[in-house]
């Protein structure tokens, strides 16, 4: 067993998902998700994509993502709104609640740890 992973999305499927029916705002957004790494503790990682629609998100996890193609706006209750697009990256902790706005679908890699 090798120690390495690429990310190589010709090589899987993706998962095809959307937002729970009581956390949609508006449009309506598709995701997939290639989950590349599943390992012991609750650790994630992989290649994320929506398109275009707004929808409540609420964080019991941690999740680091870097942006990797369109433009998304992530809304903190209470707080400002961010403006994320190629290039960017993020953290959202345990306890996050708020809104992701995909304006321009929206592709991303993560990882996550429960």
């Amino acid at each position: 067993m090798s120690h390495m992973l690429k990310f190589d999305l010709s090589s899987a499927e993706a998962e095809i998902g959307a937002p729970a029916p009581d956390r949609l705002i508006s449009g309506n957004p598709e995701f997939r998700t290639w989950n590349f790494e599943e390992a012991p503790g609750g650790l994630y990682a992989g290649i994320w994509e929506a398109t275009p629609g707004k929808w409540r998100i609420v964080y019991d996890e941690w999740e680091y993502f870097h942006i990797l193609s369109g433009h998304s706006i992530v809304t903190e209750d209470g707080g400002e709104s961010v403006h994320l697009k190629a290039g960017d990256s993020m953290i959202l902790r345990p306890g996050f609640t708020g809104t992701w706005e995909v304006v321009v679908t929206t592709r991303k890699d993560y990882v996550i740890r429960l």
